[in-house]
């Protein structure tokens, strides 16, 4: 029936999300879901926004998400931040669908590098964006003189995905000052497990927006809440796109729920550090065996063997139950992504690389 597609959806080529297997004793490494549970004042509050037997459901939430912004606005206060400067949406991925409409549509194009976080091109084929991609270094790290040509836009991950690798703030801020005429986005989903958060700068630079998730570091993937930070000049072409899409993006439990997880710091603390404890054991663990592993600030690692096939030690893997993340795509096709799950999944994912290794390299 696809002669009743419209001449771009013919040419899209989709995102493709991470697999969500059903296989029995799963260990699930594979798509950077938080291994600890939601702050359980987040839980509490989803219940108690139901009222009872359900009755507030009837209700449309707020349109504006406006308890969200005064939430994240007192998150980053000392950095000068106020619910004006506060965009919400369903999740970063719809923030960031609206960023490319709203701010990165121009004549000259969209720069971002050329191993980063697939959704980039789609959106682009999806708006019609212009792009470039920008090779990252010999060691998998943006450099950030490499932006220093016409651009409609930039846009990466920081810490970058898949690699985990982060640029420090004088990096990110040199990067705003050569690029003051185009809007710069810096994508933070992984910067609570050890980067520096570009939200700082945001008083400085009019042209930076940094975009945040739930999903990771609060463990609320399942409830699909995003934000982005900026100047009130840009987040105001971000409420113009949504109203002009959907003016209701997040429900009534949503807002309630990521109002809870935001203002829990003592739950988001505790559980970002047990991430980032298991990470550097896990980086052991990984060299010992052998494996190369990038320099992570993000709940996952980024490692290949020199010895062995990245697809061959996925699907091995898999045979146990263990899922990770190969890309197939050059440059990284011989690397895993690894998720930082609990100590007790990193050790079975460790016991299996062991056992794995050992049949491969048996004469």
């Amino acid at each position: 029936m696809s002669q009743y597609w419209s001449s771009l959806v013919h040419r899209l080529t989709p995102y493709v999300p991470g697999e969500q297997p059903k296989l029995p004793n799963l260990v699930k490494l594979n798509t950077n879901e938080n291994p600890y549970p939601p702050s359980p004042r987040a839980v509490a509050a989803i219940r108690d926004e139901l009222g009872e037997n359900g009755e507030f459901l009837r209700l449309y939430p707020d349109p504006t998400g406006h308890r969200l912004k005064e939430a994240v606005a007192a998150h980053y206060a000392g950095d000068g931040i106020e619910p004006s400067n506060v965009f919400v949406g369903n999740g970063s991925d719809e923030v960031l669908a609206h960023v490319f409409q709203a701010l990165l549509k121009h004549d000259a194009p969209l720069l971002f590098p050329d191993i980063t976080y697939s959704f980039y091109p789609v959106y682009c084929g999806l708006y019609g964006v212009d792009y470039e991609t920008v090779p990252l270094d010999e060691d998998f790290a943006i450099r950030v003189e490499d932006y220093a040509r016409p651009n409609g836009g930039i846009i990466f991950p920081n810490p970058n995905a898949p690699t985990g690798r982060a640029l420090p703030l004088a990096a990110i801020e040199r990067l705003l000052a050569a690029n003051a005429q185009s809007v710069v986005v810096i994508d933070e989903a992984y910067v609570d497990f050890g980067g520096e958060s570009a939200i700082a700068l945001v008083n400085r630079h009019a042209n930076l927006l940094v975009v945040h998730t739930l999903s990771k570091s609060r463990s609320l993937a399942g409830l699909r809440v995003g934000y982005a930070v900026g100047h009130a000049d840009l987040i105001e072409a971000l409420e113009r796109v949504k109203d002009s899409f959907n003016s209701y993006p997040l429900d009534r439990l949503a807002i309630a729920g990521a109002v809870a997880a935001m203002d829990d710091r003592a739950h988001f603390e505790s559980t970002r550090r047990a991430v980032i404890a298991s990470r550097e054991a896990l980086n052991g663990e990984l060299r010992a065996l052998g494996f190369d592993v990038l320099p992570s600030a993000a709940n996952f690692v980024f490692a290949r063997h020199p010895r062995h096939d990245a697809a061959r030690l996925a699907a091995a893997l898999r045979e146990r139950s263990i899922i990770v993340r190969h890309f197939r795509q050059p440059r990284i096709d011989q690397f895993l992504r690894i998720t930082i799950g609990t100590d007790a999944q990193c050790r079975e994912l460790a016991t299996a690389l062991r056992t794995i290794l050992a049949n491969l390299d048996a004469p």
